[in-house]
């Protein structure tokens, strides 16, 4: 095979999948075969949340996505300015206004 000639791959998007899930969360889990991503909405005020979204990598596979997903906040960030960064390591998960009557 030369330089020129390349694999195509024809990706296909139905609507469903093309609207998108929304995350504001990720629990990132891994074995010695596999990591684990678990996308999850957490609302403000409500003290439960769904796993939304679930994808499993090899370690392989999860080294090019941090490049992938570095190499394209770079870009952002030449473009749009610095992303600013959490005030503290953990994100409480009981975040947002609270009720009172």
């Amino acid at each position: 095979m030369t330089k020129k000639e390349s694999h195509n791959i024809n990706i296909e998007l139905d609507d469903s999948t093309s609207q998108g899930v929304y995350s504001n969360l990720v629990i990132v889990n891994h074995s010695p075969t596999e990591f684990v991503l678990d996308f999850i909405n957490v609302m403000p005020g409500n003290p439960k949340a769904k796993v939304r979204s679930r994808i499993i990598l090899t370690p392989e596979h999860t080294k090019k996505f941090i490049k992938a997903l570095n190499d394209n906040l770079v870009k952002y960030e030449s473009k749009n300015g610095p992303v600013k960064d959490f005030k503290r390591d953990i994100i409480p998960l009981n975040f947002g206004p609270k009720a009172e009557a």
